[in-house]
């Protein structure tokens, strides 16, 4: 791995210095080099030149160093996957076939693994990035649509009326940062051995905890043959107010990370996914189609000034998300105090691949 780094690194000068970033023109250029300069195999030079070459596609504005540690591309030709435990992987010395184990929590088969594999090494501990290829059931036609609210008092709310608290996330983000906060003040030896035995456990948790919710809407949206609908938030950081607990919290939060969940676990199964506008779903009354500020009482209570509707705030914005899901309706109503007149479009299906 450290060879195989410091090489990327020999050619990402060359490529640098010479302004030279393709893969033919620095094979040309590098290959008959850094075999007997590196002692690396033909085909091991001709991944980490093409590693080189990627990492330059979408950013050309300065050198591109590799840390020692960096992960090793690897292919058909220098890796072969021997059984589910078992690899035969190139290294200095040739040929070493090596045990491995993976999560039982989803069925594998031999020969469902595809294409190239990285091996990355993580906390002194090795593992190797396969792509498995994975049946998909067909997309079926929805009967209806869930939409789902995301949020931060409740990380998830459904427009049938499931409320997937934020509670324990919030207590948990709140904890971790008041630790953080004390060790990093202390800035001894044992305060860094403990904040990095601190390292990951807040992401692994809220990891667990989007992948348990996305689940969990999914296999709703199954049993009852519906779609699922959720809000375009892109660039939501940057539309935050400038009140740094609520800047912090909505930092700190994985949006996009359990939207892509459900996306994913939903495409697997064959559910369509819809994004749609975000724009007023809290406001606008999900019975007669008002939109006033003046509607969302409290963080959890909507009532209509104009027809008198009352429901779970969270739960009336689902509702109106899942009504613009559909074609028929349009995306986005704006506030009658500010503008009147409604904006039509549609929303954009999403398929995630395998």
């Amino acid at each position: 791995m450290e060879r195989f780094n410091e090489a990327c690194n020999y050619v990402s000068e060359f490529a640098w210095r010479n302004k030279v970033f393709g893969k033919i023109e620095l094979h040309k250029n590098l290959y008959y080099d850094i075999r007997p300069r590196f002692e690396l195999s033909s085909q091991m030079v001709v991944r980490l030149i093409g590693k080189v070459s990627e990492s330059y596609l979408t950013d050309r504005s300065c050198y591109h160093e590799f840390k020692p540690h960096g992960a090793i591309v690897y292919d058909q030709r220098i890796l072969t996957i021997k059984a589910l435990d078992t690899c035969s992987i190139l290294t200095l010395e040739g040929r070493e076939t090596i045990t491995m184990s993976y999560g039982r929590y989803q069925p594998l088969e031999l020969k469902r693994v595809r294409g190239q594999a990285d091996l990355v090494l993580i906390k002194n501990q090795f593992y190797l990035l396969l792509i498995v290829d994975i049946p998909e059931d067909p997309q079926l036609e929805p009967q209806d649509i869930i939409g789902v609210d995301l949020g931060i008092v409740n990380i998830a709310t459904t427009s049938t009326g499931e409320t997937f608290s934020g509670k324990q996330c919030t207590e948990s983000r709140k904890k971790y940062t008041r630790i953080k906060g004390i060790l990093q003040s202390v800035c001894t030896w044992d305060a860094k051995k403990h904040l990095k035995k601190l390292s990951g456990k807040e992401r692994r948790f809220k990891n667990d905890t989007n992948h348990c919710i996305s689940k969990l809407i999914v296999t709703e949206a199954k049993d009852t043959g519906s779609g699922i609908a959720l809000e375009d938030l892109t660039g939501i950081r940057d539309q935050v107010p400038g009140y740094k607990s609520l800047k912090t919290a909505i930092g700190k939060w994985a949006f996009y990370e359990i939207a892509m969940y459900i996306r994913y676990n939903a495409h697997m199964v064959g559910i369509p996914v819809y994004l749609v506008d975000p724009q007023y779903t809290s406001q606008q009354c999900s019975c007669c189609g008002y939109t006033s500020r003046e509607n969302r009482k409290t963080q959890s209570d909507f009532f209509c000034i104009k027809c008198g509707y009352s429901d779970n705030a969270d739960i009336n914005a689902a509702k109106n998300i899942a009504s613009r899901a559909d074609v028929n309706q349009p995306i986005a109503l704006r506030p009658e105090p500010k503008r009147s007149g409604r904006w039509k479009g549609k929303p954009t299906a999403l398929a995630v691949g395998s």
